[in-house]
Parts: structure tokens; sequence; C-alpha cells
């Protein structure tokens, strides 16, 4: 029996890994005023279909979509924020502006594995919904930059930022680039000659080199900025430069999601291959209306926990608490060996009980090598006596101690 391909096995040491990351990210987030939601590993198809966009290389060849038992058209999330705008509006949290939300969770997408890509993958994330400023913009970003700090990966990366404009900004461009790509329809690639008549923005995403060569050439969204595009953007770059956040235009950034405006970011590195995204983001204005609910700004990034851990595995302290070891002498001794782990685990302890090897002295030594600081000896004179013989396994000094005392 193999795991299906794409997917993979986090074993005790990575869990714990994982785990870490998991923790740092929560407590930072909490810090910037974010409670945890959970919601569901699938969502009927609309909500990822309606909210990413069927031009979008997520909903064309990416989700795992199926017909449950009753008929219904179910999707795996491949991405936390439709799930999150969806339990929005239908749990009725639009009294509850602003809101900050944190999740954390399995995504899942059929596509090419490789390193640092999987189909079944792990994000974090935050969402900020109900505030238009600039200045929300400006702390998701911050909260992520620390988030990374946290990690000691900040060194190791660096964030782009660019601006999409709003809506009207956007629909000036739009036409700009259908006309300058008009000319060049036979040599798009068929996805991007598809994304030409439906939303040719979309081209700019395009991983084919030839459309990215043709990409180059095109105009400039920033030629089609109105006054208040330009404005925001600005008040972004100004809260990043004042909060001492490094950052770099990227003109090119335009983020794989139909339902990004304003401000989009992203943190790479160049440690992973070509999956060298490691925290991205944005602002969506518009994505409550697209599913129906009330206009409400959000902004929020989501990063990726496996990318996350193959960098930061030989950097980040995992916190253990003291492990002890409990030594029954002999097969008559066990039970006893467990009344005696269950008193210590009660006051936090973290215990093992070494069942074999059957010498005493072999047992000293497992205990050792699996990182026990104290053992707790006990033979049938212990066991009457209602004691244990302490012995600290750094200094070799021992004594007895009642249970009572434990």
């Amino acid at each position: 029996m193999q795991k299906v391909r794409g997917t993979q096995d986090f074993l005790p040491q990575q869990s714990a890994l994982y785990r870490r990351i998991d923790d740092i990210a929560y407590e930072l987030a909490q810090r910037y005023g974010y409670g945890q939601i959970q919601t569901p590993l699938m969502e009927t198809s609309e909500v990822f279909h309606r909210t990413l966009g069927e031009t979008s290389d997520v909903v064309s060849k990416e989700t795992y979509t199926f017909q449950d038992r009753g008929g219904d058209s179910v999707t795996l999330r491949p991405e936390g924020t439709a799930g999150i705008a969806r339990a929005f509006i239908s749990e009725g949290l639009q009294q509850n502006l602003p809101l900050k939300l944190y999740y954390s969770g399995a995504m899942f997408r059929y596509e090419r594995p490789q390193k640092g890509r999987f189909r079944q993958f792990h994000q974090i994330g935050v969402e900020c919904l109900g505030i238009p400023s600039a200045s929300a913009d400006v702390e998701v970003i911050m909260l992520g930059y620390q988030f990374l700090e946290a990690l000691n990966l900040n060194s190791r990366s660096k964030l782009q930022i660019n601006t999409l404009g709003d809506s009207e900004s956007r629909n000036a461009y739009r036409q700009k680039v259908v006309d300058y790509f008009s000319k060049y329809t036979s040599e798009l690639s068929a996805d991007s000659q598809t994304r030409l008549q439906k939303n040719p923005l979309r081209i700019f995403d395009s991983k084919d080199a030839n459309d990215q060569k043709l990409a180059q050439g095109a105009p400039k969204l920033d030629d089609s900025l109105n006054n208040v595009s330009r404005e925001f953007f600005d008040k972004v770059q100004e809260g990043l430069t004042k909060l001492a956040v490094p950052h770099e235009r990227n003109s090119h950034l335009v983020r794989g999601l139909d339902y990004y405006s304003h401000t989009v970011f992203e943190i790479v590195t160049t440690e992973l291959g070509a999956q060298g995204t490691l925290l991205a983001g944005g602002r969506y204005d518009g994505l409550m209306e697209i599913m129906g609910g009330p206009a409400t700004a959000g902004v929020g990034w989501a990063a990726g926990i496996e990318r996350l851990m193959e960098l930061c595995a030989a950097s980040i302290q995992i916190p253990s608490k003291k492990k002890v070891a409990v030594l029954p002498f002999d097969s008559n001794c066990e039970i006893a060996s467990l009344q005696v782990a269950q008193l210590l685990r009660k006051h936090g302890h973290q215990v093992e009980i070494i069942y074999s090897p059957s010498q005493l002295g072999k047992k000293m030594k497992k205990a050792d090598s699996l990182g026990c600081s104290e053992a707790y000896i006990l033979g049938e004179d212990e066991i009457k006596s209602q004691e244990v013989t302490f012995k600290n396994l750094s200094s070799g000094d021992q004594k007895k101690i009642p249970w009572s005392q434990l």
C-alpha cells in the first residue's frame, strides 16, 4: 500500500515542527487581535467557482470537484479565503465588523507534484474584514513580515508589492490589455487565448514562457491608475517605510485569483527553486458582493506550511518538556509502574515506561538514549514499601522516594 501521489505523512518529528510553526503564527496573530476560525474541508462548488473565477488555473484545472451521493457538486477547498467569506455571509457575521480571523489546515489542488508543491498541502492565513483603509493593508503585511521574522526567514526572503487598482482603473487597463494581446492571439498559449476573451489580466499569471515574453511588452497598469488608486498605494508604501519593512515594487505581480483589488503582495525566496513563494495575499474588497453578500472590505494572506518547514527545519527551536523514565524491574512490576507513571503525568511530566530489554542496566541506557533525565525504578521491594528508587541519569545520584511525595 502506497500513499496517494502528491500527499505525505507527517511523522512525529515533522508534526512537532508543523505544530511549532502554527503555534508561532497563532500566538502572533492573537497579539494583532485575530481569533481562530475553522471552516469545512469541503464546500459547495459554487463557493470556489464563483469567487476564484472560472478562468483561473485553480478552478479550470486544479480543484478536486465531485458529486456526492445526493447529486450535489462538492469541492475540496483549494484555498482558505472563499470559505471564510461564505461563513461570514451564512453565519451572519456582518454585525461583528471589523472582524479579524486566523485559520490553519489542509488544502487540495490537483497539480503536478514537485519540490514544495503537493496535492494535499497545508496553509496558515489571516483575513481582516471591514476596514477599507490602507492602514489595514500595512498592518496585515506587517503581521506576515513579523511572522517570518520569528521563523528567522526574513534575511532569506524579500517582500514584493504591487497594486491592481480599483475596478475603474482595472476596467480602463483591461481594454488596453485586450488591444495589445489581440495582435498576438495566434502566438498565445491555448489557455491565454481563452483568458483573452474572459479575463485578459490573467495572461500575466501564465506560466507559459512565450506568454511571459509577450507580457513584457504589454501596457503598464500604472498608466491606467486613477487618483484614488494611486493615493491608496502611496499610503501602503508610506506605511511600510515608516514601519521599517523592506519592500520592493514588482509591477508584474498580479496574483492568481479573481477577487483581488488594490494591494497585492508576496514574500519570496530563491532557496526553493520555482516554488519560491512563502507568503502571499492582498486586498479583496469585491469578494463578498461576488458571493451575494454585503459590500465588505477585506485584506489577508496565506502561507504554505510545507515550504516554511523545509526552510526553517534546522533553525527553529521546538520546546520540549522534561522527559523521565519509569523502569519496572521485571514483568511482575509493570502494573505498579503504570500507577507511578500516572502519578507523574498528573503533575505534568512526560513519562516513558521502559518495558524492555529485561536487564535493568540496559533499561537505563535506553532511557538515556530516549532523552530521559531521571529514572524511577520499581522492584518488588519498592512496591511493598510504596516507594520508588529515584536516579538522576546525569549525575548518577539516587535515593528512595515515597509514592505520596512524587
